[in-house]
């Protein structure tokens, strides 16, 4: 069974939306519908995690939801601020590289997903190899101080959160 509906609710889901959109109950729309709910999450399961997340540290995850809750307003303002009152000749976009020592996947998901939601910055791509994160800042001045804040106020306690590690150890050593 698992074989031909790896996601069982989401295939039930499919079908029942699929159905509503199209508020139908023709032959052909009960046939699409359920050909969709079948191989759609065929398609997509390789693309399930291989394993759940470990929460090793659920205080310091709440800890760093609200710091970065607070961040994402401040930012808001920030960003704003620069985009009604300063001349865009003033504003400095810019690419910096910042060297990434977390490995796990929902860590890295969980950052991309706090750089994203942050006013005036986005997550452009993981380096392959290097493990650099690409990002590109809205209004850059201090390229060693987004280096420093995303090292120490977002990677480090994810390293602590997902991999229960020193963020200065590596893994494995």
């Amino acid at each position: 069974m698992k074989r031909w509906f790896p996601l069982p609710l989401t295939s039930v889901l499919l079908f029942f939306i699929w159905l509503l959109i199209n508020q139908s109950l023709s032959a052909g729309q009960l046939f699409l519908a359920a050909v969709l709910a079948i191989s759609l999450p065929l398609l997509f399961k390789s693309l399930q995690p291989r394993n759940d997340p470990v929460i090793y540290r659920p205080w310091l995850l709440f800890k760093l939801l609200v710091m970065a809750m607070v961040e994402i307003i401040r930012s808001c303002f920030n960003v704003s601020r620069i985009i009604m009152f300063r001349k865009s000749e003033g504003i400095h976009s810019r690419f910096i590289r910042i060297p990434l020592d977390m490995t796990n996947d929902y860590g890295l998901a969980l950052l991309s997903c706090l750089i994203n939601v942050t006013p005036g910055t986005v997550w452009v791509e993981l380096m392959p190899g290097t493990g650099e994160l690409l990002l590109h800042v809205f209004d850059l001045h201090d390229e060693q101080w987004w280096i420093d804040t995303i090292k120490s106020q977002y990677e480090k306690p994810l390293i602590q959160i997902f991999e229960n590690r020193s963020p200065d150890r590596k893994e494995g050593v």
